[in-house]
């Protein structure tokens, strides 16, 4: 298997959802022109972050996975492309909503789907109005260019998310996100990219994988609402350092080669996953570090 080429799109997102899946296969077909073998687009893509405000309205951007508007679109494109694309989509599943992403190997195919885990609650990301918690438990597969773990945006904050793809064998952990400014009056520091990118260089470090995260741009309006995504979006190696990061403007796809060989000798060398004690963790399954398990 030839050495994976990851291509993460940053893009701007206006409230056409046409012009917006038009615009995100452009840039994957750049991204593949480019040697890109794994793409990977922004949380939600189709639309503006409608979680800004609650609004009953917006559920109807909602669609079941067979019935989606662009899923098969972009299926298709994979096979065409022959590339690998972790698809974002917001899904409606009976009278269940989640954010959820579907795996899409580089024949087409689907390969799972996973439903976002976190679901976060503040000022401008009012997404539990919105979004039952996920229940499929966290994901990997494996893919013509590798083994992946997907997260999606308020996940990449939990390093419980990351190490239990890592313990599932993904080589690589990717997150497609929306994330920008905080309302200034809610937070003392309302733009946090440093961050934002530290707490997943450190699930890197952690786990020897490689990470990378893919955020929009632009300054998005709902009604009094408003929220200036910030971009950065970066490759980390499996050491922590960033190999490749988009500025807080750009619109295109940021790429850097992944070697997963190295990585895995290198992962098996630190010893990490040798000299993990589960046996001491049963505090992480309750809410207030107090086991009451057995």
């Amino acid at each position: 298997m030839k050495k994976p080429t990851l291509a993460l799109i940053q893009m701007s997102v206006s409230r056409s959802l046409n012009d917006n899946v038009q615009k995100a296969e452009q840039l994957v077909r750049e991204a593949a022109a480019k040697g890109a073998t794994i793409i990977l687009l922004p949380e939600l893509f189709e639309n503006h972050y409608f979680c800004q405000l609650e609004r009953e309205e917006f559920f109807s951007w909602a669609h079941s996975l067979d019935q989606h508007p662009f899923v098969t679109r972009f299926q298709k494109l994979a096979s065409q492309l022959g590339v690998v694309l972790p698809l974002s989509f917001f899904e409606k599943s009976g009278q269940a909503y989640f954010n959820s992403l579907v795996l899409i190997d580089a024949d087409g195919q689907r390969l799972g789907v996973y439903r976002k885990s976190h679901i976060p609650d503040g000022p401008g990301y009012e997404e539990k109005y919105y979004f039952n918690p996920g229940d499929t438990g966290f994901r990997t597969w494996s893919t013509r260019f590798g083994r992946i773990g997907v997260g999606i945006c308020w996940d990449q904050w939990f390093p419980e998310c990351a190490r239990i793809m890592a313990l599932q064998g993904a080589d690589l952990l990717l997150y497609p996100t929306a994330i920008g400014s905080e309302p200034t009056e809610q937070v003392e520091t309302p733009n946090t990219p440093a961050m934002w990118q530290r707490a997943m260089q450190g699930h890197a470090v952690s786990n020897s994988c490689y990470v990378g995260a893919a955020n929009r741009i632009g300054k998005e309006t709902i009604e009094s609402a408003q929220c200036t995504f910030y971009g950065h979006s970066f490759i980390s190696d499996y050491r922590g350092e960033i190999l490749t990061e988009a500025d807080a403007n750009f619109e295109g796809s940021i790429t850097a080669s992944l070697d997963f060989q190295e990585a895995q000798k290198f992962r098996a060398g630190m010893g990490f996953f040798r000299d993990r004690r589960p046996d001491l963790y049963r505090a992480i399954l309750s809410l207030d570090g107090q086991s009451r398990l057995p």
